[in-house]
């Protein structure tokens, strides 16, 4: 009997038997298994093909300008560079890092693409010396340089459900060591199975068996690929059939490489909150503040070892637990022959250098980020944002936002039951293009709550009275700073019968006064008299000019009877502080999508200003009110030397404390009140003018300068007439005034000097002769 027959035979004798089960299994495979493989193989390359990961839009600080003569400090330096994440490693030869040796620093930048273009990763030294830089020098090529710029920190990520940072890296700029790291600890094999390793599997039973207790897995980076991207964290056989499945499909279709990559932008290694850490890249930033380029051998080693559990191996809740699975992790480096032995120990002997912060901020300044939201609205909608992959570019200064926030909290605290009745919100902006520095809307640091900044509207009190003096001052043939204005009683009838009969704080009167002295000394009754004779209506429209609405016609207006928010003072201020030019106060600098395109700039054209000559009188006598008025305690203090212009700002019954006040560089507005709009009990100058001076105690900044602007000249001016008068005159003041508005011929003094002879008194007072200091 050949073969054939006896197989036939058999298979006679067998079949019997068999068929029903074989049926069963034909049934199962065409029926069942077969269309199920072809529901996961689309499904499997349909998430593949399509496998651009849904990366939130990221918000950024300014980047840190550092030029020979920029304002910088020590303190300020390091808090900037904290605060961006770089760490003090002793060396500053990876990015990222610095080191100091005296007041002189060594930072390895990490570069930066903005709307600006940006700028390479460098090693550059910065000297710093008498509240400034003193040079920078690039240590790579020797040669000084005039300006660079260190990458701004991260302060926000626009999410939209689900909350997962990402930074999606390609597979040519993860380092090698990494990869094979990688490969070496989880799963050797992988250029040589296909999706399931059977040997690994039996490996890891044994070992399993012979520990009692799971000890191994067998699981290939494909496999765990798959559990990220398809599966959940459920232990049964369906899953784990879909595992090996989706694995082997997966291997069929798509080489090693894009495996390896998907896997490297997807792995699971951390959780700050309810953000999720997915991949090495975003691991790297969050754990050791740098990116993965730059990542050392061991800290390399530890991002593999939380692979197998993030949570258990987190290095900032369990170090011990971290530093002994990164150990093991060195050894197998060493075992495999990625690094020597001896590299191993010398590895094995760091510290974790964990930065003590995680660098994945979600939302750290929410009052800021209101003003973000609003700045970009018209321009992307809530869907883009959050899944745009876009990176917002803001003007938000860290040092000037933090220096704030401690402002107004060591204010506040210092105000005993007054300060902590009291709410806070301060807005500080760059004096000279309006671009906003800083935006506090609580008392309290990042409270996400209310945001007083841009929506508690309060009175203003005298902080519109410059505003008042600066209109008169637009017409220089009729006003000038001596010009005499009455500071007498006003009693005027109201719609309603009533008598409006406003005082002055302190319930006092003084006649006619110069015009600076009515302004530096902040007297309503003097401000009200100006005011009505230049017209309420003209205050109102130059109000009005810059986007208020609601502003009231009625005298009270000049004394600061209208509401703005914190911001609506500032973008007032700004006017003044910016010499005259009407700038929109922006937050946002442009926005680049995920190819580094600039796909929005946001940027403010300064024309030639307006009032200028008006302005810049006006800064002058606001110089004064901080030398010898209201806010005098700036002048009497170590702040001094800044040359500060402000003014204060008490609503009715100290229901509110307001105090604007700018330097050479920069504006800031502090209000100061309590929500339920009752007494605070603060006056602008015990309030708010102590958060002002509390700020700029650490903020680095150029002082403004002493002598008038441009186009002024100063002169003795009679203060009985508001004419060019001799220095000796009674009465004169000398005061700066638009060139050539006043006659060149001053008013002599004879007939004053006969009359003193005659009574007996040579000699005019001497106190009224002098300037105002």
């Amino acid at each position: 009997m050949d073969f054939l027959t006896r197989l036939r035979s058999i298979f006679s004798a067998v079949w019997p038997w068999i068929r029903i089960p074989f049926w069963v299994c034909m049934g199962l495979l065409f029926g069942f298994v077969l269309p199920y493989t072809l529901v996961l193989n689309k499904r499997v390359q349909d998430r593949f093909n399509d496998l651009v990961f849904a990366v939130p839009t990221r918000v950024y600080a300014r980047p840190l300008p550092l030029a020979a003569g920029t304002p910088m400090t020590p303190g300020t330096l390091e808090l900037e560079l904290t605060f961006s994440g770089y760490s003090n490693d002793g060396r500053a030869e990876v990015a990222g890092t610095w080191t100091k040796e005296g007041s002189t620093y060594t930072i390895s930048s990490r570069g930066y693409a903005g709307p600006d273009g940006g700028e390479l990763p460098k090693r550059i030294r910065v000297a710093l010396g008498k509240g400034q830089v003193a040079s920078v020098k690039d240590l790579g090529t020797g040669k000084p340089m005039e300006l660079t710029h260190l990458d701004p920190a991260r302060i926000a990520t626009v999410y939209g459900s689900q909350q997962e940072e990402r930074r999606i890296v390609r597979l040519a700029d993860v380092p090698p060591l990494l990869l094979s790291g990688l490969q070496a600890v989880e799963d050797r094999d992988f250029k040589h199975h296909f999706g399931i390793d059977l040997t690994a599997i039996l490996r890891a039973s044994f070992a399993n068996l012979r520990a009692g207790h799971t000890v191994q897995g067998g699981s290939t980076l494909t496999q765990q690929l798959v559990r990220n991207l398809f599966l959940d964290r459920e232990q049964n056989y369906s899953r784990k059939f879909n595992e090996a499945l989706m694995s082997i499909l997966i291997e069929a279709h798509y080489d090693k490489s894009r495996i390896l990559e998907a896997y490297v932008n997807e792995v699971f290694l951390g959780q700050q909150g309810g953000q999720a850490v997915h991949g090495f890249a975003a691991a790297s930033e969050f754990y050791f503040g740098r990116r993965v380029e730059d990542l050392k051998p061991q800290e390399m080693a530890l991002l593999i070892g939380m692979v197998k559990g993030p949570s258990y191996y987190d290095p900032r809740r369990y170090p011990d637990r971290a530093l002994s699975r990164r150990n093991l992790v060195i050894d197998q480096f060493a075992e495999t022959g990625l690094i020597t032995p001896e590299q191993a120990t010398a590895f094995k002997t760091t510290p974790l250098g964990i930065v003590t912060n995680g660098q994945l901020p979600h939302n750290r300044f929410p009052a800021f980020m209101d003003l973000v939201r609003v700045q970009i609205t018209n321009d992307f909608d809530d869907e883009t944002l959050s899944k745009g992959n876009l990176s917002i570019f803001t003007t938000l200064d860290p040092a000037a936002q933090i220096y704030a926030e401690q402002a107004i909290t060591t204010t506040t605290g210092s105000l005993g039951k007054r300060g902590e009745a009291a709410q806070a919100a301060a807005v500080v902006t760059e004096a000279q293009t309006g671009a906003v520095l800083a935006i506090v809307g609580s008392k309290v640091p990042g409270d996400q709550g209310f945001n007083r900044a841009l929506d508690a509207r309060r009175q203003i009190g005298s902080l519109v009275k410059p505003l008042v003096y600066l209109v008169a001052l637009t017409n220089p043939g009729r006003w000038n700073l001596a010009s005499p204005v009455e500071d007498s009683p006003i009693s005027l009838r109201q719609p309603d019968g009533s008598y409006w009969t406003p005082k002055n704080d302190e319930g006092d009167v003084h006649g006619s006064v110069p015009m600076v002295d009515a302004l530096v000394h902040s007297w309503n009754l003097a401000t009200i008299n100006l005011g009505m004779n230049i017209g309420v209506s003209r205050i109102k429209a130059f109000l009005e000019s810059f986007g208020l609405t609601d502003v009231n016609a009625s005298p009270s207006l000049l004394i600061g009877a209208v509401d703005m928010a914190p911001l609506q003072a500032a973008q007032l201020y700004q006017y003044i502080a910016a010499d005259g030019h009407a700038l929109p106060l922006l937050a946002v600098r442009g926005v680049v999508d995920a190819r580094g395109q600039t796909v929005k700039r946001y940027e403010v054209k300064t024309g030639p200003g307006e009032y200028q000559p008006a302005v810049r009188l006006v800064t002058w006598a606001m110089q004064q009110v901080a030398r010898s008025g209201t806010a005098a305690s700036i002048g009497n203090s170590g702040l001094a030397y800044l040359n500060a212009a402000g003014k204060t700002g008490t609503s009715n019954d100290m229901r509110d404390s307001w105090f604007a006040g700018f330097t050479g560089d920069h504006l800031a507005v502090f209000w100061m009140g309590r929500d339920d709009n009752k007494p605070s009990g603060l006056y602008g100058a015990t309030g708010s003018l102590r958060a002002w001076q509390e700020l700029f105690k650490k903020l680095p900044t150029r002082p403004l300068p002493a002598a008038p602007g441009d186009g002024l000249e100063m002169a003795w001016v009679n203060t009985a007439d508001g004419k060019r008068s001799e220095a000796g005159c009674e009465g004169a003041r000398q005061v700066p005034v638009v060139a050539g508005t006043l006659s060149s011929d001053a008013e002599g003094c004879f007939w004053q000097h006969v009359g003193n002879f005659f009574s007996g008194d040579a000699s005019p007072a001497p106190a009224s002769t002098a300037p105002i200091r």
